[in-house]
């Protein structure tokens, strides 16, 4: 082989790798910047439902009108909790397994079941076209029917 077809070769190889690498790197800051993008809008929302599960006459205006200011602050606070876990799970920080556990606890208080039985079905909404979303959302809805209150409130 000739010197220069060997240093084409080589000049070639590099810019190749340095493409590879290049589009590689594009892939990870775009994914990152989602990764924070999310992070940012849960942030909104976690200090809205603290804002509203805490301040009755900011939760007046937002309220359903068949429900009464105070218990739709409970839920609200009921719902922060359930965001906390949905995060945490989005996040990869509850260990393969745990979730039902997780989803268990939360059931065992009756305003995040009460909070469950009325907007649960807005959640399974809220998580079409995502697949962990749908999961979590399984996953509680399951929690929230074979709790045992739950189970003798149904009979």
């Amino acid at each position: 082989m000739k010197l220069t077809t060997a240093v084409l070769a080589a000049a070639a190889a590099v810019s190749l790798t340095t493409a590879v690498v290049g589009a590689t790197r594009l892939r990870q800051d775009a994914r990152h910047q989602a990764e924070r993008n999310e992070a940012f809008l849960t942030r909104n929302q976690l200090d809205w439902l603290a804002q509203m599960s805490t301040n009755p006459d900011l939760a007046k205006l937002w309220a359903p009108e068949d429900m009464d200011v105070e218990e739709y602050m409970q839920l609200l606070a009921a719902n922060r909790l359930i965001c906390i876990l949905s995060v945490r799970d989005r996040l990869g920080f509850v260990r393969a397994g745990h979730l039902p556990w997780y989803a268990a606890k939360l059931m065992e208080s009756d305003v995040c079941r009460r909070y469950w039985q009325r907007f649960g079905g807005l959640r399974a909404e809220e998580a079409e076209g995502d697949e962990q979303g749908k999961h979590f959302t399984r996953v509680l809805d399951r929690a929230a029917k074979h709790h045992p209150r739950a189970q003798a409130a149904a009979a």
